[in-house]
């Protein structure tokens, strides 16, 4: 087998053979420039202790003989073909597929035996790509589209007409538009002129403040979202009489199951920061194992079925200003080593649903896709872990008289700009409820509508942040402060944290309660809020 030593470099491959990626020399030196450009390798090299080690060359038999020579439980395919090509090796790529595929499939694990009870309905997973202006453009129509279908069932929009049959039109009629709302301003007589666009044209739309409930309403209206408008065109504009969301329908059933079983929602654990707080998690595993609490506390915690966790496993590393100042660990997969080795204390039995944050190690853009494995690799290992992206749809508890439950989950990003720039929600508590935000969302059937609430990536095919199915339950964290409520018959939970506060939320107002356990009695549909600190 043909070897040669390396110094400095030999660290780099002998961590990235122990996270089972196999590298060529050529990506070797790519990823030595990495760590010249942004420090993050380095940070890596420092935290490896030096070992003798050979690293492999571009001899596809070197790269086999190596491959089976260790026992990989997974590998990075994704991953290692963006590498390969870097590194100008795809035919010994394409050939170490080749290999792959001729190897034994992996044992399904033991989780998948219930799998009836877990139901994926939504997950997004795409390919990154190259995205251009067109893409924003198609993806707006998307979301125009979607929420069109919805709001064209509603009984006042039957007099509905595109755009463009409204310019130049001077017989006054009472008609109906659907429109994504452009721009709002407020005119010198204090009445409001919205402009709004279909794919077919844009017109303005006035509000007169001598409506006074339709004024209210319409001043709570967001840039980019979709509305209904029905009122009596004039020339080149449309006098708005009333104004419709897409919003959840009224005559919802109220699911509830036949069994007594329960799902908790745990949010924001941050572990790794210096304000983490492993005294309270613990008492909640020894209560969700069962070995503390009084005998119907126990009764219960045997009773929990799911748990979900809505992000930010892990603080992360340079999410803020000087966040390193407040880590009591600071490297990245550390980090997830040490969450992973709290949440395999869980019953095996009780299945995990965990999503991505913002302080998760990858990408902010929404949909984020179910955690990074290179990264969060431990928590793969966790044999009843189920991982989905940021948002997404999962069914649980179905059976064979029963359609289970619909769990709408997203962590909660876009929450920062709707308090900060909804009067209707900061005036009324901003961060302290979580349930108007909630709400606002589930009115307008989408997570973040307008276009600076979040970081997105442009699906031209679909808009994956809007709410086409109506869920039983709406689960999100991210503002560290649990609340439980409802809108008709959609259980909003938003999850506690399991941190203290740090001097990041001080500056921007989060008021974090920690420790605190949403648990939902799936029988009757009650919720309780558990508290495990102070």
């Amino acid at each position: 087998m043909e070897l040669e030593t390396v110094s400095e470099e030999k660290k780099i491959v002998n961590f990235f053979l122990n996270k089972n990626i196999l590298i060529s020399y050529d990506i070797l030196q790519i990823l030595k420039e990495k760590a010249d450009l942004d420090g993050f390798y380095k940070t890596i090299i420092e935290g490896i202790r030096s070992t003798d080690f050979l690293f492999l060359n571009k001899d596809l038999n070197n790269i086999i003989n190596m491959y089976k020579s260790i026992d990989i439980n997974w590998f990075d395919l994704e991953k290692s073909r963006v590498l390969f090509e870097k590194g100008k090796n795809k035919k010994i790529y394409e050939k170490f597929l080749g290999y792959l595929s001729e190897k034994k499939e992996t044992p399904k694990i033991e989780i998948e035996k219930e799998e009836e009870k877990v139901k994926i309905i939504t997950s997004y997973n795409e390919d990154s790509k190259k995205r251009d202006i067109q893409d924003f453009v198609q993806y707006f129509n998307a979301r125009y589209k979607a929420i069109e279908k919805i709001l064209k069932n509603r009984q006042e929009m039957r007099n509905i007409t595109s755009i463009n049959r409204l310019i130049g039109k001077k017989d006054k009629e009472n008609i109906s538009i659907i429109g994504l709302v452009k721009d709002k301003r407020t005119t010198k007589n204090n009445n409001l002129i919205l402009t709004v666009e279909d794919p077919t044209s844009s017109i303005k739309v006035l509000v007169n403040k001598n409506k006074p409930d339709l004024f209210e309403q319409a001043k709570e209206i967001v840039l980019d979202e979709v509305i209904g408008v029905v009122g009596v065109n004039g020339e080149n504009i449309v006098f708005a009489n009333n104004i419709l969301w897409p919003d959840i329908p009224t005559n919802r059933e109220l699911k509830k199951s036949s069994d007594e079983a329960y799902a908790i929602f745990l949010s924001d654990l941050h572990v790794g920061s210096k304000n983490f707080l492993p005294d309270d998690f613990n008492k909640f595993i020894k209560w969700i194992r069962g070995e503390i609490g009084n005998e119907k506390q126990k009764e219960i915690s045997k009773k929990v079925r799911y748990i979900f966790i809505l992000g930010d496993l892990v603080d992360g590393c340079g999410i803020y200003p000087e966040q390193d100042k407040e880590l009591i660990t600071k490297d990245i997969y550390q980090q997830y080593e040490e969450c992973a080795n709290l949440l395999k204390q869980i019953p095996s039995d009780i299945h995990l649903i965990i999503c991505p944050g913002n302080h998760d190690a990858m990408r902010i853009a929404e949909p984020q896709p179910p955690l990074y494995r290179d990264f969060a690799g431990p928590i793969y290992r966790i044999k009843n872990a189920i991982m989905v992206s940021n948002p997404s749809l999962i069914n649980i508890h179905s059976s064979k008289n029963f359609s289970g439950f619909d769990v709408l989950l997203y962590h909660g990003y876009s929450f920062d700009f709707f308090v900060a720039n909804c009067d209707s929600i900061r005036n009324k508590g901003g961060y302290n409820r979580a349930d108007l935000i909630m709400k606002f969302l589930l009115k307008r059937r989408h997570l973040a509508p307008t276009h600076t609430s979040n970081l997105y990536i442009p699906d031209v095919e679909k808009d994956p942040l809007v709410i086409e199915t109506v869920p039983d339950f709406f689960a999100t964290g991210h503002i560290h402060k649990s609340i439980a409520s409802n809108y008709r018959n959609i259980t909003m939970i938003c999850g506690s944290c399991w941190q203290s506060k740090t001097t990041f939320q001080e500056k921007v107002g989060h008021n974090p309660e920690p420790s605190r356990v949403p648990i939902v009695n799936l029988q009757t549909r009650d919720v309780k809020i558990l508290r495990f600190g102070s």
